[in-house]
């Protein structure tokens, strides 16, 4: 009869489990993505329409520079500072939230993209017409990618060249300087 009881009570059991597993889960994402109060307004710059692009938001601030035939766009909010810049037909996307810096630039057909999420420092850099780098950086962390390798500082940290096949994460995998 114990026996049966217990099973009987596992359900319910497993279900609270899952539940407190899901919200963990759900707030986890949350402070990754910089979700939470913010302490100024987000901005957007886009290039073109404009040539040079720069917006400040008490202390979230962006830039956003392209010639003719590229897009850059770039996003902060928060403390955030964001930058791109785009020449030659490349496409560069920056975002940065809570205290993170992101830089972005592509040339030569490019595709850059940096995001920096709740304090992190990213830098990524695109040049070639069939090249795409991704950095990504989450609070205390710093990812690089770029024509000259990849780098990951820290737990929350991200990159990858598709140009030269090159990837890190988490602090490991990362190239020579």
């Amino acid at each position: 009869m114990f026996t049966r009881s217990f099973r009987s009570a596992r359900p319910g059991r497993r279900r609270a489990v899952r539940a407190g597993v899901v919200a963990a889960l759900g707030v986890a994402a949350a402070s990754l993505l910089g979700v939470g109060t913010a302490a100024a307004a987000p901005v957007t710059c886009v290039s073109p329409p404009s040539d040079n692009q720069i917006l400040v938001s008490d202390t979230a601030s962006c830039g956003a520079t392209a010639e003719i035939g590229s897009t850059a766009r770039s996003s902060a909010s928060e403390s955030g500072t964001a930058v791109s810049v785009a020449k030659a037909a490349g496409a560069a996307e920056a975002q940065a939230t809570g205290f993170g810096t992101a830089l972005s630039a592509a040339r030569d057909g490019g595709r850059s993209f940096a995001y920096a999420l709740g304090g992190g420092l990213s830098h990524s850099s695109a040049q070639g017409p069939s090249v795409i780098t991704l950095s990504l950086a989450g609070w205390g962390s710093g990812a690089t990618a770029d024509e000259t390798g990849v780098t990951c500082i820290g737990a929350q940290s991200f990159a990858v060249n598709t140009g030269s096949g090159q990837w890190c994460a988490v602090g490991v995998g990362s190239t020579r300087r």
